[in-house]
């Protein structure tokens, strides 16, 4: 079967594959987030956040533009030199953009800019002005504010900036009312972010659907034979394809090489009899999705990787139950750390009972990792993962991953040589409903039967 019949055929595995894009968060909502960071913060206090640098690859080539999260949570707005200021309770507009001018010459080069104009018109602010200017605008409005909430010593220039606005303050003639205060604005603004909202949800699932249609046609051209970065290619041309970005470099490991957590050469060659791991993800209008799926490039599992596939499947399927209101972020850990710990004594790898190894953690040397993570603008999103020195209780609207995992080592002369040197991985999305979970990426087959049926179907 051809590439593109292949990846036909199993689109509709998901029912928002043929979705081109997804609706951008609309500008009410941006103002709603505003204005409940600035509940929270009270009037007498200033919020601002600093869009992200441009950043040079080398000499004056710069990296593809990604504006920083927070920023982009709170006005949407794309481009960099940037500082958006919340300033509650101010009477000529609570929320004020400075940023570039329109500049004919520079968008000669660089294309248009929005301007000052259209961050009113376009983009919902209350007053903005030119970021060339904001030396002499800034400080006369964080005058006789509190508390400055801000994302201190993220970035350098921005930090050199926001002491010279206080300096400036100071030297007002007699003597400007300095905030006597700078607090961390992640403390506030990180938890807004934790809770999707039903956009936000929306965004989610089109960029799992992307990912799902990138995995499935990697898995049409990992044969035997070719390359890892040729699997790589394949995946990055369906998520540019769709209007999307990778949401991080994709790891595509072939056989040991997926025992590296965070493998990156991706230059070897695939061979019949080994397992590829693949962790790849797609960001949509900033949001990412993550999945991994591990599978035989031959088209079949052979004992030894199906036995262990099958430990890591049950783990996954376990660690998803946990996904429910009220229960703790770490029960979907130790879900998995528990059947997969039975499943290595079971196979002889470990020599303890469960109970002894868990203890121990000697089911580290083959699991050393944590089975997920809050997703969301950042793959590995903000948000606190104890509250009070206890795990964090599950809600509605939270997003994570479960991604258990095994992982033996090439060298390790523990074991049977057999079991060397294979590496699974199986990831999926979840979002925390009401009443349970949704799978945003369950489009995507895992089980091993479904596996070799879609591979043979190549």
């Amino acid at each position: 079967m051809c590439r593109a019949r292949f990846v036909q055929r199993h689109r509709a595995l998901n029912s928002s594959a043929s979705v081109i894009g997804a609706p951008a968060i609309a500008p009410d909502e941006f103002a709603r987030r505003r204005r409940q960071l600035m509940q929270m913060a009270g009037e007498d206090a200033v919020l601002l956040v600093a869009a992200a640098p441009e950043r040079m690859r080398n000499a004056d080539a710069a990296w593809p533009y990604r504006q920083d999260s927070d920023f982009h949570y709170l006005a949407g707005f794309p481009e960099s030199d940037a500082i958006l200021a919340l300033l509650p309770g101010r009477r000529h507009g609570e929320v004020v953009m400075f940023c570039r001018e329109r500049d004919p010459e520079r968008e000669r080069w660089h294309g248009p800019s929005i301007g000052t104009e259209r961050a009113v018109s376009d983009y919902g602010m209350d007053d903005a002005f030119p970021i060339d200017d904001i030396d002499d605008i800034l400080p006369g409005m964080i005058e006789g504010r509190g508390r400055v909430y801000c994302h201190f010593g993220r970035e350098p220039d921005f930090d050199a900036q926001l002491l010279g606005w206080m300096r400036r303050l100071r030297q007002l003639r007699g003597g400007g009312v300095v905030p006597k205060e700078f607090v961390a604005l992640g403390h506030l603004l990180h938890d807004l972010r934790l809770y999707k909202s039903r956009a936000e949800l929306k965004l989610m699932r089109a960029s799992a659907s992307i990912a799902v249609e990138a995995h499935l046609a990697a898995l049409s051209v990992a044969t035997p034979g070719r390359r890892e970065y040729e699997v790589e290619a394949e995946l990055l041309r369906v998520v540019r394809g769709r209007g999307a970005v990778p949401a991080f470099a994709p790891i595509v490991a072939g056989g040991p090489n997926a025992c590296v957590m965070h493998y990156q050469s991706r230059r070897a060659t695939l061979r019949d009899g080994e397992l590829l791991l693949i962790d790849a993800g797609a960001e949509l209008d900033c949001y990412a999705s993550d999945i991994s799926r591990t599978f035989p490039v031959n088209g079949r599992y052979n004992r030894e990787q199906r036995a262990l596939y099958e430990v890591v499947l049950a783990a996954q399927l376990a660690a998803i139950d946990e996904v429910r209101p009220g229960r703790s972020f770490s029960a979907a850990h130790n879900a998995a750390v528990r059947v997969l710990t039975e499943g290595l004594c079971a196979l002889g790898l470990l020599k303890v009972d469960a109970d002894a190894a868990i203890a121990s953690g000697s089911y580290q040397r083959f699991y050393p990792a944590k089975t997920g993570h809050w997703l969301g603008l950042d793959v590995h999103d903000v948000g606190d993962y104890r509250v009070n020195d206890e795990s964090r209780l599950l809600e509605p609207d939270m997003v994570l991953t479960v991604e258990p995992g095994l992982y033996i080592a090439p060298d390790d002369r523990t074991v049977a040589e057999r079991w060397r040197g294979i590496g699974i991985r199986i990831e999926d999305d979840v979002a925390v409903t009401r009443d349970g979970c949704e799978v945003l990426t369950a489009a995507m087959p895992k089980s091993a039967d479904e596996i070799e049926a879609l591979l043979a179907s190549r």
